[in-house]
């Protein structure tokens, strides 16, 4: 198995944090939605609740994954967002889902404006990915990450596509300190499903207090992105 595919593996025991995370931007899910990178389908089986979903991802092992996990209550296929091939031809979104998938492109802004194109005007991107390069560690590099993003510098990327910035924050500090102890000074080359498991237990305390202030730092930054109406 993979470092990717052990990780994706492992998050998705992280059941209490996804739907923590899933909440922050629920109010945004509606009609048409595409999930860009679906994995394994850690978030996709959620998704079908708020909307008619079509999920994409480049591997077609985690297709058939997602494809068994949904079991027809979306539409699923391969699909790459840098190149602008997906199996749907002439599709619009009302809302695009992009979580943690922009850190494994490499032109990471030819892909942000393929989703430009793929939303509805007045429709809504949601993006989330890792944040702060200090944190760039072995881990990111095995799991394929490009980069780690600063949150002024992906916002400026965002602006000059076209996107309105609807809503900005960073997520999860207890993750961002955990990400740096394990990558940064244990050095170790993927998260276990035993850090999950003792994440879990810690996390509904300290993203509850997220809840009301964002914190300084994080594992990741949420950003929610308008396009323009016609």
């Amino acid at each position: 198995m993979s470092t990717g595919q052990k990780t994706l593996e492992s998050m998705s025991q992280a059941v209490w944090y996804n739907q923590w995370t899933l909440k922050k931007f629920s109010a945004f899910l509606k009609g048409d939605i595409l999930e860009v990178g679906c994995g394994i389908g850690n978030f996709t089986d959620s998704l079908i609740n708020y909307g008619n979903v079509y999920a994409i991802d480049i591997s077609k092992e985690y297709v058939d994954k997602t494809k068994n996990l949904v079991n027809g209550k979306a539409s699923v296929g391969l699909g790459d967002i840098e190149s602008g091939k997906y199996f749907f031809v002439k599709k619009e979104f009302d809302c695009i889902v992009c979580l943690n998938v922009l850190e494994h492109i490499k032109n990471d802004e030819a892909a942000l404006k393929n989703i430009y194109d793929l939303l509805k005007p007045g429709g809504n991107l949601i993006l989330l990915v890792p944040a702060h390069s200090f944190l760039y560690s072995k881990i990111d590099k095995l799991l394929g990450h490009f980069k780690r993003y600063n949150k002024w510098e992906l916002k400026r990327m965002l602006d000059n596509i076209g996107f309105k910035i609807l809503k900005i924050r960073l997520l999860n500090l207890l993750g961002a300190v955990g990400w740096f102890i394990s990558g940064k000074i244990l050095g170790n080359q993927y998260i276990d499903s035993s850090k999950i498991k003792i994440f879990n237990l810690i996390a509904p305390i300290t993203l509850n207090m997220e809840n009301v202030i964002e914190p300084p730092l994080g594992t990741s930054i949420l950003i929610v992105a308008g396009k323009k109406s016609i």
